[in-house]
This record gives C-alpha cells, structure tokens and sequence, in this order.
C-alpha cells in the first residue's frame, strides 16, 4: 500500500510542471492561442477575449471594472511570441512590454509584465457557446415559460 502512495505522489509531482508554472513563449502559445478567456487585473479592470495564433485580440475591456465594457481589436503582429518572450508590439508605445506567463491550472494562467510582478491579470479559459449573460434587457421574455409548462405538466 505504502508502495502504491508513493508512486501516486511520484506522478503527481511529475505532472506538476504541466499543470503549474512558468510557460516558455511556444508552450503559452499553444496553450492561450484560439480560446476564449475572461480576466481581472491587477487594479480592477475585467472583460474577456481570444488572442489569435497570428498575434491579433478581440475581446473587451471593462476599465478599472466601471463604466460601458468596450469591444477592442488590436491587429495581427499585436502579440509577438519570440524565442525567448511574448512582447507586445503597439503603435504610439514608447516601449514593447513583454511578459511572464505562469500556468496556474488546467484552464487557466497568470500574465505579468516582465520585471513588474505587481501588474497582473489572471486569466480564466471560458467557453462562450455554454454562457449566459447575466445582463439583459427587462423587456426580454424567457425561452421557456416555467409556469406554463409546469401548469402543463400537472394537469
């Protein structure tokens, strides 16, 4: 039995790396390009998107988390993945910041300016297809009348 426990925690520690940690600029790609991801910074601003394999993002961006989300869409090249970075390439910048990305589990993962730990977001895989919005007009009705069917089904 003790046998057994300790090949568990072996594995477990061995699959660690997969699960948590710092990305390499082609692991990140592979695991942030094409999926859609909600996010909360550091100082509060929210919102989600998909940052593309050929650099570009969509998504919104709710400032400081008040005020209207408004929709974004940087060009392809936005987000440049190198050997050894992932920078951020946009025009009017005096700088291209870079980032760390730090896996920190199945779905999701820690962005942070290089040299600058304290600025943040995290990142949380969504899928889009599956979600509701929680905001909707008063005037919208229900796919489904609950009372109806239930009244329906009853009698």
């Amino acid at each position: 039995m003790l046998g057994r426990s300790i090949i568990v925690v072996a594995g477990i520690v061995a699959a660690m790396p997969a699960w948590a940690g710092e990305l390499k600029p082609e692991e990140a790609k592979r695991f942030i390009a094409g999926k859609y991801f909600s996010y909360t910074c550091f100082e509060g601003t929210t919102g989600a998107g998909r940052i593309n394999a050929d650099g570009s993002v969509v998504g919104t961006i709710q400032v400081r988390g008040s005020g209207p989300a408004r929709l974004i869409a940087l060009p392809t090249g936005t987000i440049q993945v190198r050997a050894d970075s992932i920078c951020a390439s946009l025009r009017g910048m005096l700088f291209q910041p870079c980032f760390n990305v730090y896996q920190t589990d199945a779905k999701s993962f820690r962005g942070s300016i290089a040299g600058l730990g304290f600025a943040y977001c995290d990142f949380t895989r969504r899928n889009p297809k599956l979600e509701v919005s929680a905001t909707h007009p008063a005037h919208a009705r229900p796919l489904i009348d609950w009372d109806t069917l239930r009244t329906s089904v009853e009698e």
